[in-house]
């Protein structure tokens, strides 16, 4: 018997959809296919389990100290006297110490360093989370639901030439022929506002407000909203140009994951990104 050889047969793809190509003056020059990646169907469902899974594994136990409210000296003079049975200090005034409803006391149901906050998800189920949420980058109406501005008429997710990666450089040829210190994020502002995603930037600028509650004390001050997911092929070259912009985040194909492209769960982010990044997205699985 003669052993055939396999040949595998070529399926053309259903419902590939094409956007807009376009430079840094914000002008559509060519279109380019979508990878097979942002046809992938859409379930929120999943995309906010595979967040809230990403979130809890990334909190650290903790616990109050094993002395915390019990530094006091304190005593009962027992039963007879008319009073309540909480410990009193021993200095005479008479006030309650120790006991979870006095002040200064310890805390009646503490968290203990034992509880497991880590979560688990089949990896099937991860990956398509994270394909739905690339997929969600691609819907206008999803995009708009998540509170993102952009201008009207323009292709999701916004695909940039090759030469958006060359920015810094642009920039300095710019400022050379003038002899002055380059404005990387001033220019790299006009340069958004050309491609219609400008307004987003100034939303989260416009949002950033100071935090409720303790952390405000605790090195995080700032609440700021997520405005643009930027994503490049080498995000070295390009960071510069978009460092004190608020709500902008840099990602390169590989850094991608869940919390960046659906910040809270919630999925639509609205995305900038070069051709040959998304040349790289073709074998995302």
């Amino acid at each position: 018997m003669v052993a055939t050889k396999h040949v595998k047969a070529t399926v053309p793809r259903v419902g590939a959809r094409t956007v807009n190509v376009y430079n840094i003056q914000g002008e559509a020059k060519s279109q380019i296919e979508l990878p097979a990646v942002f046809n992938e169907e859409f379930r929120p469902d999943l995309i906010r389990r595979a967040v809230t899974i990403a979130r809890a594994n990334r909190r650290q136990v903790y616990g109050p100290k094993p002395g915390a409210g019990m530094r006091h000296a304190v005593s009962w003079p027992g039963k007879g006297r008319g009073m309540a049975r909480t410990p009193r200090t021993h200095h005479g005034s008479g006030k309650g110490a120790q006991s979870p409803n006095t002040p200064g006391g310890r805390r009646a149901h503490p968290p203990t360093v034992e509880t497991i906050w880590s979560k688990s998800m089949n990896h099937k189920e991860r990956r398509l989370a994270r394909r739905s949420a690339l997929a969600a980058c691609a819907d206008v109406e999803t995009v708009r639901a998540r509170g993102h501005i952009f201008k009207d008429g323009i292709t999701l997710p916004i695909v940039a030439e090759n030469d958006f990666e060359d920015l810094p450089k642009i920039v300095d040829d710019k400022y050379q022929k003038t002899n002055s210190v380059p404005q990387y994020v001033k220019e790299t502002a006009l340069i958004l506002e050309l491609m219609g995603v400008s307004s987003d930037v100034e939303r989260a600028q416009d949002g950033t407000h100071v935090r409720a509650g303790r952390g405000k004390m605790r090195g995080r001050r700032y609440r700021t909203p997520k405005s643009l997911l930027v994503v490049v092929s080498n995000r070295s070259t390009i960071e510069r140009c978009f460092r004190n912009m608020p709500g902008v985040e840099i990602a390169t194909p590989r850094e991608l994951n869940l919390e960046m492209l659906a910040p809270g769960g919630d999925p639509g982010r609205l995305m900038v990104i070069s051709k040959k990044a998304l040349e790289a997205l073709k074998g995302v699985a």
